[in-house]
């Protein structure tokens, strides 16, 4: 499971690099082109001093590497990646030799023109490394162009008649080196973000793909912000068990017809609230129906569920009356609330896969709902689901203690609408 997981997420990576390398391709072709120029227009301002068709050499370079290893890494066989690099060190070599070439030959002095273009190709060969969108890359050449121009300045310092060509000037050099430093900084800190930015969003998509095979597409988008579900994590629900009273009896009464549609007829209604209020349908036993509130924080869940809990009240009366007008018997059931810490996810065993929650509430709910029905009540609540609400239930409810022999833990609560008596 785990080896599937972090072949997702390469997975995930590879398609991120593509989709942002196929988003920025125009503009790299682009960039190239002007890298070119500026090659071009550094092989024109040099003086003829120390190797004057060096410039020339290196553009011409520059453009037939270009072009192999741009090919070369777009391809996706096994040797994309080894391109990718070749062409990162192509390119902060590239910068280096332009710097320090003119740090060594210099230039006429045409008010800094020389200098302008002599940086000018590492700024851009950044850009060019960082559309690429590779972190490490951008990072590697940042680094190197760095230490490199870094170090020219050194000997400058060390031996500047030897070193500096004409016209050159460290004070110049100095915050030169210290623009591209920042503007590396910014750039790779950039490229990293929205990395980071992009595998989430298609992270968050196989999440939401994953989770909308079981629970609603609202309900889907809201879980997978959490991320990981495909795991079992610890997180807050509240819980909702709804039973159909006498169903064994009903069944010896009635035809298996007339049960089918009424349990599917309790099903659509059950499902018809639980969704309606954010809640997710966790699964169908018999004539029982477990549902999950797990959106939201603690006091949010619990309001939906007792929201939920209340419509079906409301909802199994209008079906009785219609029932009731078919000639069909009536339906009764037993809503039981519960809330607490659970573990929620995607179990997955290689042969099925179920989104479900797991834990000793689950247990406990249980057991309220054995004794809701016992206390002959419509809807019964657990003390812990009732402290989410506070001292006051929302939308005139109330909570009236049931007496049980025995003072059975926890303590249980019939939910009654103000105006409705709790033994209603």
């Amino acid at each position: 499971m785990l080896d599937d997981r972090a072949a997702q997420r390469a997975q995930d990576e590879n398609t991120v690099l593509r989709l942002m390398q196929r988003a920025t391709g125009g503009r790299l072709l682009v960039l190239r082109v002007v890298i070119v120029l500026v090659l071009l227009m550094a092989a024109q301002v040099y003086d003829g001093s120390l190797h004057a068709l060096s410039h020339w050499f290196i553009l011409g370079l520059y453009a037939a590497g270009s072009v192999w290893f741009g090919r070369a890494e777009r391809g996706e066989g096994r040797h994309a990646e080894g391109f990718a690099w070749a062409g990162t060190g192509l390119n902060a070599g590239l910068a280096i030799y332009v710097l320090v070439e003119h740090m060594l030959a210099g230039a006429a002095d045409d008010g800094g023109a020389a200098d302008a273009v002599s940086r000018l190709p590492a700024f851009l060969l950044l850009l060019q490394t960082a559309l690429s969108m590779r972190v490490w890359h951008a990072a590697l050449f940042s680094g190197t162009v760095v230490f490199a121009w870094g170090a020219a300045i050194l000997v400058g310092l060390v031996n500047p008649a030897g070193f500096l060509g004409p016209h050159v000037d460290l004070g110049d050099q100095v915050p030169g080196l210290l623009t591209f430093l920042a503007a590396s900084v910014v750039v790779v800190d950039g490229v990293a973000r929205l990395r980071h930015a992009a595998g989430e969003a298609v992270r968050l998509e196989h999440e939401r793909t994953q989770l909308a095979r079981f629970v609603p597409d609202g309900v889907a988008t809201e879980l997978a912000r959490d991320g990981d579900l495909g795991t079992a994590r610890r997180r807050h629900a509240c819980l909702l068990a709804l039973d159909v009273r006498g169903f064994s009896r009903l069944s010896r009464e009635h035809p298996p017809e007339a049960m089918v549609r009424a349990l599917l007829a309790i099903r659509a209604l059950a499902h018809a609230a639980v969704t309606e209020h954010d809640g997710i349908v966790d699964k169908y036993v018999g004539d029982a129906v477990l549902a999950q509130f797990v959106v939201g924080g603690p006091v949010a869940q619990a309001r939906g569920a007792l929201a939920c809990a209340r419509a079906i009240r409301t909802r199994l009366s209008a079906l009785n009356r219609t029932r009731a007008e078919a000639g069909d018997f009536p339906l009764r059931v037993v809503v039981a609330l519960h809330a607490g810490d659970l573990l929620v996810g995607v179990f997955d065993d290689g042969l099925r896969a179920e989104y479900t929650v797991l834990g000793p509430a689950m247990n406990t709910l249980a057991r309220l709902e054995t004794r809701a029905k016992a206390a002959d009540l419509d809807i019964a609540a657990s003390e812990d689901f009732l402290r989410l609400l506070g001292p006051a239930l929302p939308d005139g409810a109330r909570a009236v203690p049931v007496a049980e022999a025995g003072a059975l833990q926890p303590p249980l609560f019939a939910i009654a609408d103000a105006a409705v008596p709790a033994d209603a």
